[in-house]
């Protein structure tokens, strides 16, 4: 089922705030009800450089098809690249739509709560679950400085990200924000440990 859940079923009234009603949406316009999947998401953040990208391969493996494994990046691009907010919202669509055939979204990608949880489209989740891979400031810096010259990684940029990290591991508490420090773990115990942390959450 591709369809875009603001968009209403019965007249083509498109929401800019959904209303949901547990597992019913409604239309603010015509006041046709429809049911529709109702599921976590799961946010797979953290800082580049702790590891998400390489983890997204292994858990598609160890899942085989449960769920399915998004790399954020992949829409940062054009004008999205100009609207964070906008791109956020999009990312949320994008996984409710696909929540409707059943299997539950794995987002990789560096997100916070405070960028998702304010938006009109938190509403198509029943839950969102963060988990943060996080690193010390030294294994991160030496990986990000070890990336092709194309991901730019400057100095000021890398300084950028250790300070996400920082601030991620000293909220992760009041945020409701899991973590996972991957300075010392290897690429399969961190999927051992994501792996679990996911089933646990599961529908």
């Amino acid at each position: 089922m591709g369809l875009d859940l603001r968009i209403c079923p019965s007249c083509g009234d498109r929401a800019d705030r959904p209303v949901v009603a547990g597992a019913e949406l409604a239309c603010a316009r015509c006041g046709h009800r429809w049911p529709f999947r109702r599921l976590p998401l799961f946010a797979l953040t953290g800082p580049s450089g702790a590891g998400k990208s390489t983890l997204g391969p292994l858990l598609e493996a160890r899942f085989g098809g449960e769920v399915v494994v998004l790399e954020q990046d992949v829409l940062w691009t054009g004008a999205l690249r100009d609207d964070v907010s906008a791109f956020r919202a999009v990312w949320l669509r994008m996984a409710a739509m696909l929540h409707q055939n059943g299997r539950p979204v794995v987002l990789c990608g560096t997100v916070a709560p405070p960028e998702f949880e304010p938006l009109p489209e938190r509403a198509f989740f029943s839950d969102i679950h963060y988990l943060a891979l996080v690193g010390t400031p030294e294994s991160l810096r030496k990986r990000l400085r070890a990336r092709p010259a194309w991901r730019e990684w400057d100095e000021p940029r890398i300084e950028e990200m250790l300070e996400f990290n920082d601030w991620l591991q000293k909220s992760a508490s009041e945020l409701g924000v899991d973590l996972f420090d991957t300075t010392e773990a290897s690429a399969e115990t961190t999927a051992d440990h994501v792996e679990k942390w996911i089933r646990g959450r599961l529908p």
